[in-house]
């Protein structure tokens, strides 16, 4: 069987029902691509909320390759670390089924911290990040992406780190990816930038012509270098990184004077055994440029205009959502198996329950 093959194979025979809280939990530390072995189903009790707590029904979950590292221990958002057994991180969507709280109603749809499971009680604490998701005519479904943790980063990380200017010869890695998709939209359609693209496949490449791109890079099968060379001969005023390694490299080799590099992700990086080593960053002194990190739980105070910004956009036409939803909780293992086997395009999502009959 194939890797993915094998995912299908742990969700057999695997449904669920409104009897009982479904979970996934962590029953391995990954080395290299998650496996099926890394992944436990258990089923429990639909807790009870208690006096000031709401017990959440899940309707999507959002996927990211961070989880990766919260499966292996890692805590980068401030979280409790993860031991064998626990129930692994994730954000997602949910509707408040009964309240005992008196700041939150039965009937709301909320976007937080969920878990990978099908109810949470909570307490809608600071620490869980809860969001009220607005009726805004737009789907549940886009709030455990394009308007949730994905959407703010691809906002963050372009505008308030990338400072785009009309008319900037920008190249974007991991364009057909879930930041990636959005932010070369946001180029294109609200900044006025042209994007030169970089997805792996001849499909993904002609997705993200049809998403803000003016070109594509191939890196599966072209040359990167020899092909950054004809696109951007002038060299590269924005550059934002989804991958890290080699592709950074070749690309602060290509900067403009007074360049940004944005970055956000280094997907390419994860399952290397030893940590990738820039030869080059002098080329940031050289041109008078600058390289910029951004962690976007940083950026949650920002949350509602962004979230205004993106609807506002979609509504608008310049922004089109692309959300690759997996169908049923039973795959969510595959879903996050998705994005390192490179067989999403857009935002991963997983559907748990579709969208609510009515809310709030």
């Amino acid at each position: 069987m194939t890797n993915l093959n094998a995912f299908d194979a742990l969700a057999a025979n695997k449904q669920i029902d409104d009897n009982a809280n479904y979970q996934w939990c962590v029953a391995g530390r990954p080395e290299g691509n998650v496996l099926p072995s890394d992944f436990q189903w258990t089923a429990t009790d639909i807790p009870e909320p208690n006096e000031g707590e709401v017990l959440l029904k899940t309707h999507y979950l959002g996927l990211a390759p961070v989880m990766r590292f919260y499966m292996m221990g890692g805590s980068p958002s401030g979280e409790a670390e993860l031991s064998i057994g626990d129930v692994i991180h994730g954000r997602g969507v949910a509707q408040i089924v009964k309240s005992r709280h008196p700041d939150w109603q039965e009937g709301e749809m909320v976007q937080g911290q969920m878990g990978w499971q099908t109810y949470k009680v909570s307490t809608m604490s600071e620490q869980e990040k809860f969001f009220r998701m607005p009726n805004n005519g737009l789907s549940a479904a886009l709030g455990s992406g394009v308007l949730g943790m994905t959407g703010l980063s691809a906002h963050a990380g372009f505008f308030a780190c990338g400072d785009p200017k009309p008319g900037d010869r920008m190249v974007l890695s991991g364009a057909a990816g879930g930041v990636g998709s959005m932010v070369s939209q946001l180029a294109a359609n609200v900044s006025g930038c042209d994007v030169v693209g970089m997805a792996g496949g001849p499909e993904k490449c002609a997705f993200i012509l049809e998403h803000g791109c003016s070109a594509a890079i191939d890196y599966k099968s072209d040359d990167i270098e020899a092909k950054l060379d004809g696109l951007r001969p002038n060299g590269i005023d924005l550059y934002f990184d989804n991958v890290g390694g080699e592709t950074l490299e070749a690309c602060l080799e290509r900067l403009r004077m007074h360049a940004r590099i944005v970055l956000c992700g280094s997907i390419s990086e994860y399952t290397r055994d030893v940590p990738f080593k820039l030869s080059n960053y002098t080329r940031l002194r050289a041109t008078d440029s600058r390289m910029q990190g951004f962690f976007v739980y940083n950026h949650l105070n920002n949350w509602e205009r962004v979230m205004d910004d993106l609807a506002g956009w979609i509504h608008d036409g310049k922004l089109k959502p692309a959300q690759d939803i997996e169908q049923g909780f039973q795959n969510m293992p595959k879903a996050l198996a998705n994005l390192y086997y490179g067989a999403n395009v857009g935002v991963q999502c997983c559907s748990v329950r579709g969208e609510p009959e009515e809310w709030l």
